[in-house]
């Protein structure tokens, strides 16, 4: 594993430009496909949202990197496929709980968070000197040594872990942690604070806004806008009852609550929209939109079949919109296929970082749009452990090969043309067997060079 020392000598300053652009990355929790107006909605209000769509770049074919809240996170933060970190393949459970063996390991001995060392982007950022802030969800590590200001935020302000009731900030278990109270997990930097009765969505964004408006001018800020809508448990905006949450009632709601979440989380990114048109950073701001993972059931995946948590199209083919005036063009549709930690390898170009001793997995896809670049062919690849089950995929050009194991057994097993089947719906596994076999070779095989070193000892053990 890299030393933060030594990865921040490898990332090479390549620029001698001094204005550098604003850059802020909007990331929604568990939102569809097909949530936004921009992508068919035909009940969810998100003007705010559509305009950054009609105003830069709409993809049609991005992907999560992983189809549950950590993994892609990691995989944004590090520039590559998040197996590479060890242990983070599967969303951190309520109370820094592991929910597969690996992860259960790292947590015994406090170590179940992204490390320090790890975190390419915001090294980057900082050596570029960027003003970092982070407003709303980390789900990187409850631990301290894992926390948002470890890792180079210069603010932060926001749920721990997952995220929670969105009127009184606390989880379904406890923490277990010694500086937070119970099952509450909000903090500020790292104080833990209340504002008992402020509704998340809004309460991330008046945050954010204050922090642009205090901040230093004559500098670039990078800010991260983790939101935890539209993710259960589900809440509207004017849905506070006289308690928390109970655990029975967390996933229990209705497509429209989803809605109002929808468009409260739309309402606070044109806040933050407003401030940049009102400041006149608009032409300087590089602005990003996407989400963490598919939807779960409340929400609509489009064309697509499964939900969050699956490996089927519906669990992690999500929306990504992009908008650099003056670099990308307005009203573009992209059909590129792309990953999450595509948008890493961008904005390290971008800011005219090297990273010599650190092997991105992404492109630059914002290099390719703005380069009008002829759409190509890649092969990408997904895993996600939980429990004692294994879904694996991987997309090689047009095909798509998925498996699920239960206890090392294969309880499910799909191959899909998605050119023509977009909807998984037309398996052809035992059409097609020589391709089934070679894609299981290039998953092997993957799955080999992503092993990461810090669970060599656990790995050891086992054999």
């Amino acid at each position: 594993m890299l030393s933060g020392v030594l990865l921040m000598e490898g990332c090479k300053d390549i620029s001698s430009k001094s204005n550098l652009p604003n850059i802020i990355i909007f990331l929604a929790d568990d939102m569809g496909y097909g949530d936004l107006g921009c992508y068919g909605s035909s009940d969810i209000n998100s003007p705010n949202i559509d305009k950054i769509a009609s105003e830069g770049v709409r993809f049609t074919n991005f992907y999560s990197n992983g189809p549950e809240c950590t993994p892609t996170r990691v995989a944004l933060m590090t520039g590559r496929y998040q197996q590479r970190a060890g242990g983070l393949e599967c969303a951190v459970g309520a109370g820094n709980v592991g929910r597969y063996d690996e992860a259960e390991w790292l947590a015994g001995q406090g170590e179940l968070g992204l490390p320090v060392s790890e975190n390419t982007l915001l090294q980057a950022l900082k050596r570029k000197g960027y003003q970092t802030a982070k407003f709303g969800k980390w789900h990187l590590g409850y631990e301290k040594k894992f926390r948002p200001i470890k890792h180079g935020f210069d603010h932060s302000f926001g749920p721990i872990g997952y995220g929670g009731d969105y009127f009184y900030h606390t989880e379904q278990v406890e923490t277990g942690m010694d500086d937070l109270t119970g099952m509450h997990t909000l903090m500020e930097n790292n104080q833990e604070v209340f504002y008992t009765g402020r509704y998340y969505t809004r309460l991330f964004t008046q945050k954010a806004v204050e922090w642009l408006k205090s901040r230093k001018t004559g500098k670039p800020f990078f800010l991260y806008m983790p939101y935890t809508a539209p993710h259960s448990p589900y809440q509207g905006p004017d849905d506070m009852i006289d308690r928390p949450l109970t655990a029975d009632e967390w996933n229990i709601g209705t497509r429209e609550t989803y809605v109002k979440m929808t468009e409260s989380l739309d309402s606070g990114i044109g806040n933050i929209l407003d401030y940049l048109s009102e400041n006149k950073l608009e032409e300087e701001t590089l602005v990003i939109f996407f989400s963490d993972n598919g939807g779960t059931k409340k929400a609509d995946n489009g064309p697509f079949s499964g939900n969050k948590g699956q490996v089927f199209e519906g669990g992690i083919h999500v929306p990504c919109i992009i908008k650099w005036p003056g670099k990308i063009e307005e009203k573009i549709v992209s059909n590129q296929t792309c990953l999450s930690f595509d948008l890493t390898a961008s904005v390290l170009r971008i800011i005219g970082v090297e990273h010599d001793d650190v092997k991105l997995d992404g492109i630059d896809i914002i290099s390719h749009v703005e380069n009008n670049t002829a759409d190509f062919e890649r092969t990408l690849f997904w895993r996600k452990k939980r429990g004692n089950g294994v879904f694996k995929a991987i997309r090689h050009g047009e095909w798509k090969y998925l498996i699920q194991e239960d206890n090392l057994k294969v309880i499910h097993e799909g191959l899909f043309n998605l050119k023509d089947d977009p909807s998984e719906n037309q398996n052809l596994l035992n059409v097609n067997p020589v391709l089934v076999e070679e894609l299981k070779t290039k998953i092997n095989e993957w799955e080999d060079e992503v092993k990461a070193d810090r669970l060599i000892p656990f790995i050891n053990s086992k054999k």
